[in-house]
């Protein structure tokens, strides 16, 4: 093995791969980390082994911890992963117009061309143009709960929290209200 954290994701998972080890006979060899060579999970080696354990889920957690921390500093910036997306109101709209006089997305992708962004000149995947349409569908019918998501999504960028209380439900999911308040 390279190194003791690259074993398991916990102290529990390691402490139960040392007594899988010592239940078979078999010994493990550290190739690096604090201490480099063959280790015996019986006897005085035990206690090495759940120390070694212990800090590899600590500096598990450590990098854990970071990462989410640098993507707060980053949603609180205003930048988020992934691409960008590469359909655009207008582009949605020609789409809508077209499907409305009967032509398939097949046969509109071809024609729309990326105005922005990396692949901008190229035009957007099938995929894509379905995946507009589908979150068009959501707001059309939605509307009260997308608006409410991107309220809430504003106040996070500014770094407020919402308050549950004021995120309203739609009339078909009101009595889900009910269940969240006397639920545990």
């Amino acid at each position: 093995m390279y190194e003791m954290k690259r074993l398991g994701r916990d102290a529990a998972e390691l402490t139960a791969l040392a007594d899988h080890l010592t239940a078979h006979g078999l010994v493990l060899e550290m190739l690096a980390g604090p201490l480099p060579g063959i280790y015996d999970p019986t006897g005085p080696g035990d206690l090495l082994f759940a120390f070694l354990a212990a800090m590899a889920e600590t500096e598990r957690e450590n990098i854990r911890e970071s990462t989410l921390e640098g993507l707060d500093t980053a949603a609180r910036k205003g930048k988020y992963g992934g691409r960008p997306p590469v359909t655009t109101d207008d582009m949605l709209h020609t789409v809508l117009r077209r499907r409305a006089g009967g032509e398939s997305v097949e046969q509109i992708q071809p024609d729309l061309i990326i105005s922005a962004g990396k692949r901008k000149g190229q035009n957007p995947s099938v995929a894509s143009v379905y995946r507009a349409l589908a979150e068009y569908a959501k707001r059309k019918a939605y509307p009260e709960a997308v608006d409410a998501a991107h309220a809430g999504f504003a106040a996070l960028q500014v770094g407020e929290a919402p308050d549950p209380a004021s995120l309203s439900l739609t009339e078909r999911h009101s009595d889900y209200r009910e269940l969240l308040v006397t639920s545990p």
